[in-house]
């Protein structure tokens, strides 16, 4: 049996350690259960805390790599509407050059089939000088491809060809001053038309094959981000269902520790009331 003491109370320091050990295991439970945490800062676990942290910086490049590849899909599928707007006016274009070169047609329906023809004709340059979208613009005059992020270290880039769809240019043959008002410019116009029409259809194709290309990637980066968030929550994120429960345990354990508190601390005055 160890010596009692009424200056010094060694039962009533131990149970002081256990309640104030308790006491600060119900506080990380408690924050644990606040925060949904279980790594909340460094001084929880450094070495997971520096990879959550890695991790967490690599999901918010991927943010932008994300916000790259909307960005550049808007501008395809803007250009690419608007191509196939140009595609549907050559065709118009075409049946007015073709009705142009029949022989029997005399001036008066003549002058009216090429002042349509011409009207078609310039709607060709609205519809492709409109078609920009946040200053992207892959079918007007000079247009410059779009490059898009491509993954976090923003060093590789997804890039859509433009198709310049302009008049003059190397899809649409049209001119700006082509006009169907006589036979022989009847025929080369419809010539040109012709043309042209192959040429946007491919355009148009390599559009649509780039429009695709950056739908997959960014299916691609969205499924990797939730898997970086997933691994990330996988590492930090604390079981609620069992901290829950290691609460209810440690709020038990801490009464009790209160309970053997309190027996402690009457030991010196149940040691002398042997002395009365």
């Amino acid at each position: 049996m160890g010596v009692q003491s009424i200056n010094t109370n060694v039962s009533a320091m131990l149970a002081l350690q256990n309640l104030n050990a308790s006491q600060a295991e119900l506080r990380s439970a408690e924050q644990r259960i606040s925060t949904g945490l279980k790594v909340a800062t460094a001084k929880d676990n450094g070495a997971i805390f520096a990879i959550a942290t890695t991790q967490r910086g690599t999901s918010r490049a991927l943010d932008a790599v994300r916000e790259s590849l909307q960005r550049s899909q808007s501008v395809v599928d803007v250009s690419a509407s608007a191509g196939e707007i140009v595609s549907d006016l050559l065709l118009q274009m075409k049946e007015k050059a073709l009705a142009s070169a029949d022989a029997q047609l005399n001036t008066s329906s003549r002058a009216a089939m090429n002042a349509d023809f011409i009207s078609l004709r310039d709607q060709i340059t609205k519809a492709v000088n409109n078609a920009g979208f946040n200053g992207g613009n892959l079918i007007r005059s000079g247009a410059q491809n779009v490059a898009a992020l491509a993954d976090e270290t923003g060093t590789s880039f997804l890039t859509v060809q433009a198709q310049v769809l302009a008049l003059s240019g190397p899809n649409v043959t049209v001119t700006a001053t082509t006009a169907v008002n006589t036979i022989t410019l009847a025929s080369a116009a419809l010539s040109l038309v012709n043309v042209s029409l192959q040429n946007v259809s491919l355009a148009l194709a390599k559009l649509g094959t780039g429009a695709r290309a950056l739908s997959t990637h960014l299916t691609f980066v969205n499924k990797l981000q939730d898997a970086v968030n997933a691994g990330i929550g996988n590492i930090v994120d604390a079981d609620l269902a069992k901290e829950s429960a290691r609460i209810q345990a440690l709020q038990t354990k801490q009464q009790l520790g209160i309970q053997a508190l309190s027996i402690a601390n009457q030991g010196p005055s149940q040691l002398m009331s042997l002395f009365r």
